[in-house]
């Protein structure tokens, strides 16, 4: 299955605090609370870290994507959500605040991942791999476990991420992956499996509109990376 790129479904504007928070202050992110685990991937050596991605500012008003044609409210509550499927491991650790309560961390939030597997595939609702939903804790954070996603039509690589504060509202958008890191990990199976696009980001209008803002900085972990992001609510 793949994404067909879209227009933002909403111009409702959120509020986004970008930038890298410290890694290790969220490594006991919320990922104890998951009620199904997926089998996580060893990979032999990482690869070489890339040139440090540049710091994005503190807090960047921006427009909301929507989750596009590819989301399923599946509510499968796991941490790891790799559901089998080959790649690079990756961490993402997240910080939910609410910037008009002078970013006071918001507790009790849904946060929805997904995104394409390695050869740029989303499941369906039936085997529903590279999907889950975690709650903030009272620190605002939560953490998953996944694998970098694969390219497909001429969009930027992303991971997706919805999240519901309330029952009433909710912010969709994407996060993004330095350039020189992917075409470092597409030359590695099982991404080399296909030709990667000279430039993976460069040739997406969403990436050229929000991409410094909403990029990720990732660091090695292990075998594979992991990042941190502040997701801001108005």
């Amino acid at each position: 299955m793949a994404e067909h790129p879209t227009s933002p479904t909403s111009r409702r504007t959120v509020l986004l605090a970008a930038g890298s928070a410290a890694v290790a202050a969220l490594a006991t992110a919320c990922g104890s609370s998951t009620t199904e685990r997926g089998p996580e991937r060893q990979q032999t050596s990482p690869p070489p870290a890339p040139r440090p991605a540049a710091v994005t500012p503190g807090c960047v008003l921006t427009t909301e994507w929507g989750a596009g044609p590819n989301y399923l409210d599946l509510d499968r509550v796991r941490s790891d959500i790799t559901g089998g499927r080959e790649g690079v491991p990756f961490r993402l650790d997240l910080t939910v605040v609410r910037v008009s309560a002078g970013c006071r961390p918001v507790e009790g939030a849904a946060v929805d991942l997904w995104q394409a597997d390695a050869q740029g595939a989303y499941s369906t609702r039936e085997d529903g791999y590279l999907r889950g939903t975690q709650v903030t804790d009272g620190a605002g954070t939560c953490s998953f476990r996944t694998i970098v996603p694969g390219w497909y039509a001429h969009l930027a690589p992303h991971f997706h991420f919805k999240v519901r504060p309330d029952g009433r509202t909710e912010t969709s958008s994407h996060f993004f992956f330095p350039e020189d890191l992917l075409l470092q990990l597409y030359a590695r199976q099982p991404y080399a499996r296909r030709t990667a696009p000279e430039k993976p980001n460069g040739r997406d209008k969403r990436y050229r509109d929000s991409g410094s803002a909403l990029t990720l900085a990732p660091v090695p972990d292990g075998a594979g990376y992991r990042a941190a992001y502040t997701v801001g609510l108005a």
